[in-house]
């Protein structure tokens, strides 16, 4: 078992890991779109998907994966009438289309509006 950490992405602020790789599989802790160079959150929904997509991807980088290789990611919405929204932006990046559950929560850490977790082969 190896841990991942980049600083490209935002530090944990809990008691957990950016993520793990595992037997040839690589485990993602979910990417609120925190800016790692000045803690910045965007406005919107399209600025935020967009930074957690770059977060995901700084991670799968870190791993030494990519997009192409992600199995599944799990997306969490503030209000799922950002869905297609956040949906045009996810798809420029995961664009091998991998197995998805995307859902509505309450509240996500810092009040942002999409968290995105990942799994990925290596």
């Amino acid at each position: 078992m190896k841990e991942i950490f980049t600083d490209k992405a935002p530090a944990a602020i809990g008691p957990y890991s950016q993520g793990f790789e595992v037997n040839g599989m690589v485990y993602l802790s979910g990417q609120i779109p925190v800016n790692p160079a000045d803690g910045s959150v965007g406005e919107g929904i399209e600025a935020q998907a967009e930074q957690s997509c770059k977060n995901v991807g700084a991670l799968l980088e870190a791993a030494g994966t990519d997009f192409s290789h992600v199995v599944k990611t799990t997306c969490f919405l503030a209000d799922m009438a950002d869905f297609a929204k956040f949906n045009e932006v996810y798809a420029k990046y995961f664009v091998s289309k991998p197995a998805r559950s995307c859902v509505a929560v309450k509240d996500l850490p810092k009040g942002v509006l999409c968290e995105i977790e990942a799994l990925a082969e290596k």
